[in-house]
């Protein structure tokens, strides 16, 4: 069939009736005859039209654009959504604060007044009073052109700033004198996933950057060549120093770092999404002193922490499951321990004057020790409650020390993130910004639970309700999961989540196997071939809140992002009878064709390579686009995506709704709303973020049950 077929049929659509219970007519979407053999499987692709990039492919827009008119149309009969979304600007609508940078006298740091479409970057010059650097609101209309990373230059005078549009991961990095208020001349092209690492004179910083891409593959096609380079201040990007890259592992990330004191260059080299392989680092007040790699073609997980003179600070799992950190003298091979594995995972550490404050997870939940820089122990560091602390990072000190000042965040489901200042001399907080909101977090409760999986593993859950939440028969709940790369899913406000509370829902978040809060083991038992488990963890999950009775028998949805939409995807194949309702976001919905796309090659690490036999009948056996069974009756699903995602590209959830439309699967549901101007999340407005939670909870809010007073 043509394109132009194509698109003609994918117009075909009627609107819903008034009810939101009643059968939906969805777009037809037209199939090609694609098939492959892999592995000898025959292996049927018929929506694979759809991986065409929207913005250049008229059919796959014509799609899109039919199905959001059928999404929208629907999400309108729903009861509540006008007065959900009204209080969700009301919680919105309070001050939000970032972590600062301290230069000297002068803090830098983020700030969202509270319905600010996009965080505002402020200078606190010492005075006490504030004003206004950077305001991204003022870079486009429909407010989705967002400041993404920025770093000050050690002297404070200037400001490397990264611009993000329509959510891309692409990134332009452009230069601010600070003290004029005027951008400078400098803009470097085709930035992604790169850190801002300034020299010590604040001449000039380094950056990681992919060579130029045409338009039309720079939101599709894989990505290669990460290279890091030097630019110097007030100098065209042509100009800028090569100095290091990597043609012989053409997929690495290649990311430089520098120490507080100016004297270190360090260079991580990885895959991107688990595996780290190589460290490389030079002393840059040495002319005489080349790269020299300190680690090579390891696959543990090695982060600079800093430096005290010579000797370099890491956080490792070397030998360490859960983490340790050590110290590399005078530039040799062999680490020495300063603070041994524990019983807790270890998730950083940071120098901080004369001491060394170390993060770690108990059950999923942040503990801050301190230690000597020998790593003598010096007691904990007192935090509000069960919850997540981050930051503790340190400006320039004097001499080979950093300052003895830090800031540091803490948050939990009931505490919106407040920002402490933190004396490492003293072991003394106190509280630098707290935001006044429009609640009250002493009506909300937050618990921890376990549960057994499958297999017989203790998984932690966390449930937050409101305190009078009567739940003598259940209430409806939302289950988060994520369960992937290493990543740690920990305590933390959100107010789509307190707004689901307050309408009186039970929100739940379960800490699955594939992630990091329990060491290596358990992401190792939830990735490759055991990725299955991850599935298991997040099925038992849900069969316990029903159980404890905490969920009503129909009464229980679930969320997931990236990949935890795969999750979400996944778990509603294998048991579409647990939940009434589900919603994959920006999921990794095919799990043969990931690794065509953008960064997808990278995540091999964690998925396995559909290209190995062994790994592709694994993937083939739980990938939501091929796994979904008609016959059986599903619960109602909305897929969420966005046009300019180059992260998970949209084609994963374009093909999947399709296949979801086009099942003999029941009744309810089965929508996609795809966002425009938007990426994989990041970036995001805020209005934009109240509408998306607004139809999202009048969704699972009608085929839970939950009513709103």
């Amino acid at each position: 069939m043509s394109f132009r077929a194509i698109a003609a049929a994918a117009l075909i659509l009627s609107m819903p009736d008034a009810s939101p219970a009643a059968p939906l007519a969805y777009p037809v979407t037209a199939t090609v005859p694609q098939t492959d053999v892999l592995h000898g499987v025959t292996v049927a692709d018929p929506y694979r039209w759809l991986e065409g990039d929207v913005r250049t492919q008229k059919p796959v827009a014509d799609w899109v654009a039919a199905e959001n008119r059928v999404t929208q149309a629907y999400l309108a009969t729903l009861p509540g959504r006008d007065a959900l979304k009204a209080r969700l600007t009301q919680l919105f609508d309070y001050e939000r604060i970032t972590l600062p940078e301290a230069r000297g006298d002068r803090l830098f740091f983020r700030r969202n007044s509270g319905l600010q479409n996009q965080a505002v970057l402020m200078l606190d010059d010492g005075t006490g009073a504030s004003r206004v650097l950077i305001d991204p609101n003022m870079w486009s209309k429909d407010g989705a052109t967002a400041l993404a990373e920025w770093s000050a230059s050690p002297d404070g005078k200037r400001i490397a700033y990264a611009v993000q549009d329509g959510g891309t991961d692409w990134r332009t990095i452009k230069l601010l004198d600070v003290d004029s208020g005027k951008v400078m001349s400098d803009d470097l092209d085709w930035v992604k996933f790169s850190g801002i690492a300034w020299n010590a004179d604040s001449s000039g910083f380094y950056y990681s950057r992919h060579p130029a891409t045409p338009r039309g593959k720079d939101f599709v096609s894989a990505v290669y060549d990460h290279s890091v380079y030097f630019h110097k201040v007030g100098t065209p990007q042509d100009a800028d120093t090569l100095v290091y890259a990597s043609p012989e592992n053409r997929g690495y990330y290649n990311i430089a770092e520098t120490s507080a004191d100016g004297h270190w260059l360090v260079i991580r080299s990885s895959t991107g999404s688990d595996d780290t392989y190589e460290v490389r680092v030079k002393d840059v007040t040495d002319p005489d002193f080349a790269l020299f790699t300190l680690i090579a073609k390891r696959t543990d997980d090695w982060r600079f922490v800093g430096n005290i003179g010579t000797s370099l600070y890491f956080v490792t799992n070397a030998g360490a499951p859960k983490y340790r950190v050590v110290a590399f003298d005078n530039i040799t091979h062999v680490p020495r321990d300063i603070v041994p594995e524990g019983k807790d995972t270890i998730t950083g550490a940071h120098l901080v004057g004369d001491h060394l404050v170390v993060t770690a997870l108990h059950d999923a939940s942040t503990a801050v020790r301190r230690y000597s820089l020998d790593g003598v122990p010096q007691g904990v560091v007192a935090l509000p409650g069960l919850g997540t602390a981050t930051g503790f990072e340190s400006g320039p000190g004097t001499g080979q020390r950093t300052s003895n000042t830090a800031y540091y965040a803490f948050t939990s489901y009931n505490a919106p993130t407040t920002i402490y200042r933190y004396n490492a001399d003293t072991n003394a907080s106190s509280v630098f910004a707290a935001p006044k909101v429009a609640f009250d977090p002493a009506d909300f409760v937050v618990e921890q639970r376990f549960f057994t999986s499958k297999d017989g593993t203790r998984v932690p859950m966390f449930i937050a309700h409101k305190k009078s939440l009567d739940l003598s028969k259940g209430a409806p709940t939302l289950m988060y999961g994520y369960g992937g790369f290493n990543i740690n899913v920990l305590p933390a406000f959100q107010v789509d989540a307190l707004s689901w509370m307050e309408m009186g829902g039970v929100y739940a978040e379960v800490t699955l196997r594939g992630g990091g809060e329990y060491g290596a083991a358990w992401h190792d038992d939830g990735k490759l071939l055991k990725k299955q488990n991850v599935f298991d963890d997040f099925i038992a999950g849900g069969e316990y809140l029903i159980a404890s009775g905490i969920t009503p028998k129909g009464g229980l949805a679930i969320q997931g992002g990236s990949n935890g939409g795969l999750l979400v995807g996944a778990v509603v194949n294998q048991r579409p009878d647990l939940f009434a309702a589900a919603l994959p976001a920006v999921g990794v919905m095919d799990m043969l064709r990931f690794p065509l796309f953008t960064e997808g090659r990278t995540w091999t690490d964690d998925y396995g390579d559909p290209a190995d036999a062994v790994q592709f009948r694994n993937l083939y056996g739980y990938s939501p686009y091929h796994n979904i069974k008609s016959g059986k009756d599903y619960p109602a699903i909305l897929v969420t995506t966005a046009d300019t995602d180059d992260r998970v590209v949209p084609g994963h959830s374009f093909k999947y709704a399709a296949a979801l439309q086009a099942a003999k699967i029941g009744d309810k549901p089965h929508l996609i709303r795809i966002e425009t101007r938007a990426g994989h999340g990041s970036g995001k407005p805020t209005s934009k973020q109240i509408d998306e939670i607004a139809d999202l909870w009048s969704f699972i809010g009608y085929w839970t049950g939950l009513t709103r007073k």
